[in-house]
């Protein structure tokens, strides 16, 4: 079975414009279907919300600047779409299971670290990761339209 076409092109759009606050309104006037339908049929093809997978991909996008930089906590919120450190904590501690300071202990190799959330790291890495994957294959399994030329026009 192939991938929806409309979802392929919402997950575009909000790759695209994931720094910014993406609404369902906007979504809705962009794609000209009600956000109900557009909620119904992004969770049934992708298995999550569209703000579960906006917020995903935020966070998956900072984890770059919580290893490479020595940016703040809050700085890095902020350039990845979140409008405040407390939300930007939250929502990383809900998709990954710990905060981003512990994040930044792992990938700084910090001796500071537990065993416990060592692992935990590993895992949700892994978990985010075989989602990102699923993503692509999702998006990589569009039906392709074949072009023929007609003889006539040779």
């Amino acid at each position: 079975m192939f991938s929806n076409d409309l979802v392929c092109v919402m997950l575009d759009f909000i790759d695209d414009n994931i720094n910014r606050k993406i609404t369902m309104i906007e979504l809705s006037q962009k794609f000209f279907f009600h956000k109900d339908y557009l909620m119904r049929l992004f969770k049934k093809e992708i298995h999550v919300t569209i703000l579960d997978y906006i917020n995903r991909l935020r966070i998956f996008q900072s984890l770059k600047d919580l290893q490479e930089t020595d940016k703040t906590i809050l700085n890095i919120g902020m350039i990845h779409g979140f409008s405040s450190l407390e939300y930007y904590s939250e929502t990383f501690h809900k998709v990954m299971g710990f905060s981003p300071s512990i994040y930044r202990e792992f990938a700084r190799r910090s001796v500071n670290i537990s065993e416990e959330d060592f692992l935990a790291v590993q895992e949700k890495l892994a978990e985010i990761s075989t989602f990102f994957d699923m993503i692509t294959k999702y998006r990589n399994n569009r039906k392709k339209i074949l072009t023929k030329s007609l003889s006539i026009f040779k």
